[in-house]
């Protein structure tokens, strides 16, 4: 991993406050400082590094197996690499291309600085750390993804599970499941390849799938339509104030030759989310106790790629959730919290994707220019 030096001391005022240092952050700050702001934010990032949640990705994770890295606006990966081999490790590459943007951008991370806590107070905001340190804000652009807190939904039995249970946020490679029977849960694209590398690389090892829904599987490229009726669906929950769900969600995965070659090998033999976990694994339409006369499954391994959700939780205390589990959200890219446009969640909703991530970045600086004005 790479790092920024030194760390900028933390101010104790600043008009804007940007919480989180990646894609989303980095973009917000680009704008930020074309919208004539650069003086008037601060950006705080937890992470000890620059790369954002690249940095902690598993090591067989390569630009070419990286679901697209998009450029950042004013300089594009290629440009500030040199290349883009893509058989170089995501967690590598994309860390040190954030490090050279914030560096050519004077883009000053503060990092690493750990938000506790967002309040109101008056006409502004009151931001607490971890280390006990206050920030005044006049307002808010949050844009702290969805890394850390992956999603695992709760299964009856899970507790009697002996076996072990990770989630993707905490993969490191196929040698760890060397001999087992791993159960891989999940119908999105980390899913697929992380099933895929494991059938493929890990000696010994067998291989099970199962998701709530079966997949589907596009043999053709998406068109920019596709993409943008996507978005539009992610887009119109956030309006309504309900939990936003994925893209891909909406899309499909698009198939490539792996995938293809893996459906021919058996590899992706789908089946259909269990309704129990025992002890020794899962069972279909069984209740509890023995699973007598109902299917089931002996594995070693639960391996849930069951996605992540906002992190959102230091912004809890400004009662921002509706009753529809959601916040809702308004403006031209649903990036202004709807009942106070002095915060602006960017990486939520329709924006929390790389490409997604750069046009909200834009949208939320000029919202705050304009909420600022000449003041």
């Amino acid at each position: 991993m790479v790092s920024v030096e030194p760390s900028p001391p933390i101010d104790d005022h600043s008009d804007v406050l940007v919480i989180g240092g990646g894609q989303a952050g980095l973009s917000t700050a680009y704008f930020l400082q074309r919208f004539g702001l650069g003086d008037r934010y601060q950006l705080l990032d937890h992470a000890p590094d620059s790369g954002g949640a690249w940095q902690f990705r598993w090591p067989t994770l390569t630009l070419a197996t990286a679901n697209r890295v998009h450029d950042l606006p004013g300089l594009g990966l290629i440009e500030a690499l040199g290349d883009d081999r893509p058989e170089v490790a995501a967690r590598a590459a994309v860390p040190e291309y954030f490090r050279i943007y914030e560096e050519r951008f004077g883009l000053r991370v503060r990092r690493p600085v750990h938000v506790r806590s967002v309040k109101r107070v008056g006409d502004g905001f009151v931001t607490h750390l971890g280390d006990g340190r206050q920030i005044t804000s006049r307002t808010i652009i949050n844009a702290t993804g969805t890394w850390d807190r992956p999603f695992i939904p709760h299964i009856p039995g899970a507790e009697e599970f002996g076996g072990r249970q990770l989630h993707t946020h905490d993969y490191t490679g196929p040698a760890d499941f060397a001999g087992q029977r791993v159960l891989v849960i999940g119908a999105g694209i980390s899913a697929v390849q992380l099933l895929i590398e494991i059938a493929r690389e890990a000696e010994g090892a067998q291989t099970f799938w199962c998701s709530r829904r079966e997949p589907e599987f596009q043999r053709r490229e998406f068109d920019p339509e596709q993409g943008r009726a996507a978005v539009a669906r992610v887009e119109e929950r956030v309006r309504a104030g309900l939990p936003p769900t994925s893209v891909v969600s909406v899309t499909g995965l698009a198939s490539t030759p792996a995938i293809e070659a893996a459906r021919a090998d058996g590899i992706l033999d789908w089946r259909p989310m269990f309704t129990r976990i025992t002890r020794t694994g899962v069972c279909w339409d069984c209740g509890p106790g023995p699973p007598t006369g109902a299917e089931r499954l002996d594995v070693d391994v639960l391996f849930w790629n069951t996605g992540f959700r906002s992190s959102l939780d230091h912004l809890s205390p400004l009662r921002l959730r509706g009753p529809g589990g959601g916040i809702v959200m308004t403006g031209r890219l649903t990036t202004t919290v709807a009942s106070d446009p002095r915060i602006q969640l960017v990486g939520y909703g329709p924006s929390a994707s790389t490409i997604g991530a750069n046009r909200a970045g834009r949208e939320a600086a000029r919202m705050v220019a304009e909420l600022l004005g000449n003041d």
